[in-house]
Order: structure tokens, then sequence, then C-alpha cells
């Protein structure tokens, strides 16, 4: 585990305190909205330029507006046609990219097929990132050095891939289809990061904790209610919930602190990483071959 002076309470100004960004590009799915906004205002604060893809370029650049050293650009991670267009474009107007946070997603939402019948939360928490990272690896390689986090969540250990039918095709739970998706995710960045290590290129995946954001918009109030996180009133759960910026702060974290130079493939929590491979690199492994074989793109080597 790393030792940090961070926890569950600190924000994002805390773990960019003394960080200058200056020259640094990023990039942040998502980061228009929730704790992707709380990301993109911190990391421009210390000085990066970041680019924020999106899927409602109106609603990003409204959200933007008073945030300086912001382009917008759009970006629908269910499309695979659009996630190569972003590419190409991001790629002629950007040399390097130094920091890739791969923040956006869908949670608990009614069964919903994308793209050529994939499951949404895998298409777009999975698919879409793990065809975005692949497609930017000439900006990320030329960058010095580069990193790369996956926005997970709180990890269950009997949590696992559905190998044989990853798609839902049998049976929509979408609890089970969501927490699939956020292995995924870990899984993807312990993977890339064997791969991306010999070319400077880091990977981690983080688990933000609790935090109230639009992720939630699938949910009805009675459900919450019933799950103990709001009472009847709507009012939150006493000492549940982090602030944006709390919940953001792992993630910048992740992307940023220097204590984290020697390190890659952890699956962090509170600004921390966790003990232990948090993973089966098996896993990973096979669900990279996977991932290439439906995206079919496997640029990283």
């Amino acid at each position: 585990m790393t030792h940090t002076t961070f926890g569950a309470s600190s924000t994002t100004g805390d773990v960019l305190a003394g960080i200058d960004l200056t020259g640094k590009t990023a990039l942040v799915t998502g980061g228009y909205s929730g704790l992707g906004l709380a990301t993109t205002r911190a990391l421009t604060q210390a000085g990066a330029r970041v680019v924020v893809p999106a899927l409602r370029p109106d609603a990003a650049q409204q959200a933007l507006a008073d945030v300086a050293g912001v382009e917008v650009d759009r970006l629908d991670l269910a499309d695979l046609d659009s996630v190569r267009a972003f590419a190409d474009r991001f790629l002629r107007r950007h040399s390097a990219l130094d920091i890739l946070i791969e923040s956006a997603g869908i949670m608990a939402c009614p069964e919903t097929r994308v793209g050529p019948g994939w499951e949404a939360h895998f298409a777009i928490n999975h698919l879409g990132h793990y065809a975005l990272a692949n497609l930017l690896w000439p900006a990320l390689t030329a960058a010095d050095t580069a990193r790369v986090v996956s926005v997970a969540s709180g990890r269950n250990p009997a949590w696992r891939i559905r190998w044989d039918d990853v798609q839902f095709e049998h049976g929509y739970d979408k609890w089970e289809a969501y927490t699939q998706s956020k292995l995924a995710n870990i899984l993807f960045a312990r993977h890339l990061d064997l791969l991306g290590g010999p070319h400077r290129v880091r990977a981690f995946s983080v688990n933000p904790g609790w935090v109230r954001t639009p992720l939630q918009r699938h949910l009805a109030a009675e459900e919450m209610v019933a799950a103990g996180w709001i009472d009847a009133d709507g009012a939150p759960a006493p000492g549940l919930f982090k602030t944006v910026e709390q919940g953001a702060a792992t993630q910048v974290w992740a992307a940023t602190s220097p204590q984290l130079d020697g390190n890659g493939g952890d699956y962090c929590v509170d600004c921390h990483t966790t003990e232990g491979s948090p993973t089966d690199s098996s896993e990973a492994a096979r669900l990279w071959a996977l991932s290439a074989d439906l995206t079919d793109l496997d640029l990283i080597a």
C-alpha cells in the first residue's frame, strides 16, 4: 500500500497542492458532469489543457463555460465509428497525451443494446474506453510519461465476468451488468499497465467511493430509500456520501501523484493503492483478448 497523507476526506485541491501541470494535456471522458466535471476543473486549475469528449457537446460547453483551458469534442462511447473519428481528430490536433482518465459511465440502466447488439454497460463502461485507449496509443507513448486511470467502483471479490454470456443475452440483471463492467475496468487497467510499462505508460483503476451524481439517474427514489442511501425525504444517509471533489480526488491523485512514479496496475481507494493484486492476471489477459476480438482493435504492444 502507498503511504500518503491523503484519505477519504481529501479533495482534488488537496492532492494537487504543489503540482504544476502546465504544458500537460489531459483527456477526461465524462468530464462535464459529476466526478468528471470535478476532475476537469481540478486539472485545469493545476495548469493542464483538458480535452473533454462529450456525447452532448452543447451540454458540455454549457457546463464548462466558466472553465478555462478546455477543449470539447464529440464522442459516443457506444459507437466505435464515433470513437475512431474522435481519436483521429485528437491525433491531428495533439502530439501527445499525458493523462487519460476514463470517467464516463452508466449504472443500473434498463436493458439496452448498442452497436452490434452489445449490452450497454459493457459497451460504454468498458469496450468504448478500451477502444479509445488503443486508438490514442500513439499520443500516450509520445508523452514523456503517461498515465491512464480507469474509474471503477467498490470491488466485491464475488464479482465475475460472465464469460459464457458477457452480453447478458440470457437473463438481464442491471446490477450484475454494472458490476461486470466495473470489474472489467479494473482488469483493463491491470493488463494495460503490463503492456504499457515498457513504453512509460502506467495504468491504474480507482474506486471513487459513494458520491451522489447523475450516475444514479436510472434509480427510482424508492430504490435508493430501500437500499438505505437516502431517507424518505431524499436526504442522504449521514456519513455515506462524499462530495464530488472528494470522490474525484482518487482519480486525480492516481493521474498525477509523484508517489506513484514506480507503480502501475494498482486498484486505488481513498488516495491509496491497495495491498496485493486486485485481480487475476489471467482473467485480465482473457478480457483483453475478448475486447480485442469484439472491437477488432489490439494496437498496444
